[in-house]
């Protein structure tokens, strides 16, 4: 039984348990600075911040989403002005993805709630337990994909 107890807490680790606390803390760090993105728009513009005018194929893969909700989350940056779509010059099915002046303008702001949510999740966790967490994390991820 004791076996079956370590396994459900594992898996409830791993299936969401620290990700769902991360993203719900770093939504209510956005809404306290004023910033009204989601966690879901953070990672895509997280991404554009790293590399513009990527294809809605390559934010799915990076930012480990479906296609569809990537449809729906891009959809609603659109609405809100913070990217654009633009048809790729060389195959007019596909539109690359740039950030608007607005999307450029909430980098440091929330890069700040970002650095602020992750010492809020890391508090008296010691160095040595982050990268055992990273390290055995990165092992299930190679081991699964």
């Amino acid at each position: 039984m004791s076996d079956l107890i370590e396994t459900k807490e594992f898996y409830d680790f791993l299936t969401g348990k620290a990700y769902t606390a991360l993203s719900r803390r770093l939504q209510k760090n956005f809404r306290e600075a004023g910033i009204a993105i989601t966690s879901e728009q953070w990672s895509i513009l997280y991404s554009l911040w790293e590399e513009e005018g990527l294809t809605q194929q390559e934010l799915a893969q990076r930012t480990f989403r479906e296609k569809t909700a990537i449809t729906r989350i891009i959809d609603n940056m659109e609405r809100a002005n913070l990217l654009v779509r633009v048809a790729d010059k060389t195959d007019k099915r596909t539109n690359l993805i740039y950030l608007t002046k607005g999307g450029r303008q909430l980098k440091s702001s929330c890069l700040q709630q970002a650095k602020k949510t992750l010492h809020e999740a890391l508090t008296n966790v010691q160095n040595n337990h982050i990268t055992i967490a990273k390290d055995t994390l990165k092992k299930v991820y190679e081991n699964l994909k």
